[in-house]
């Protein structure tokens, strides 16, 4: 065979590989955990979905931890003590830490060391996408969410560093030997050598359900301190919020344009 059908065949073969691949990321998208399908009708559809933290509202309940247990919980996070190797998808920061370039002498005193929700801010140019060698995490084109594939992941830890808001955990152990409380068989869990994060529930999302963390909350709470919907439809709730509201984001100076929003 000479160099030319070799070089051929080479490229034939990386595009039917390509196509292959981004089959399968698209049927992992409109499937359940374990490979259920979930019923296009009953899915929560929105074009680019964000979340609205009320600041005050939460720090009115300050030692509820309702959203992270809930989400926790249905996604079989492992609660492991040592936090050098604790797997974490929604949990608390000082407000200082979190917005460290929006704190200043004049912050409320109520805001300030105050513990503030953080997560997955699922930005509109994520960083950590760009730098993942194999499509382990990827944004979806139609709703604006960063999704993880842990079969992808090779464990490279690339897309930490990349993030700069530490909403990524791995898995120095497997993380199955620390559930507590039992398995939830709804969601999959993962291996020892992969990254995870928070994916806005996009599994509730597809049956008609709102994010684990929002209904946690809104039991416990009342409404109002957590929020989730449509940013780009203007008759939503978050968007409403927004335009009426003063919020801030997470580092914005960064560019990655944060689709989690707070109240202060």
């Amino acid at each position: 065979m000479d160099e030319s059908k070799r070089g051929f065949l080479k490229i034939a073969g990386c595009s039917v590989l390509g196509v292959l691949g981004a089959a399968g990321m698209r049927t992992a998208t409109d499937v359940g955990p374990g490979g259920k399908a979930v019923e296009s009708s009953t899915t929560l559809s929105g074009k680019k979905w964000g979340m609205v933290v009320d600041s005050q509202r939460c720090l009115e309940n300050e030692g509820c931890t309702a959203c992270i247990e809930a989400c926790h919980s249905t996604h079989n996070v492992p609660n492991i003590a040592d936090p050098k190797e604790e797997v974490k998808w929604v949990w608390k920061e000082s407000y200082e830490h979190t917005f460290p370039t929006q704190s200043h002498e004049y912050t409320k005193a109520s805001l300030k060391e105050k513990p503030v929700l953080v997560l997955c801010n699922h930005c509109e140019d994520p960083p950590c996408v760009r730098v993942c060698p194999t499509q382990a995490t990827w944004k979806r084109e139609e709703d604006g969410l960063v999704m993880m594939d842990q079969h992808r992941c090779i464990g490279c830890r690339y897309c930490m560093v990349a993030c700069p808001y530490g909403s990524r955990s791995f898995n120095w152990q497997d993380p199955r030997n620390a559930l507590q409380g039992g398995i939830n068989p709804e969601y999959p869990t993962r291996t020892k050598g992969v990254v995870e994060k928070c994916n806005f529930c996009a599994e509730r999302l597809a049956k008609g359900q709102e994010p684990a963390c929002v209904e946690a909350c809104r039991k416990s709470a009342g409404a109002g301190a957590l929020l989730f919907g449509d940013l780009e439809d203007p008759e939503s709730e978050v968007s409403k919020l927004l335009s009426e509201k003063f919020s801030i984001q997470r580092k914005p100076g960064l560019g990655t344009k944060p689709q989690v929003y707070y109240l202060v």
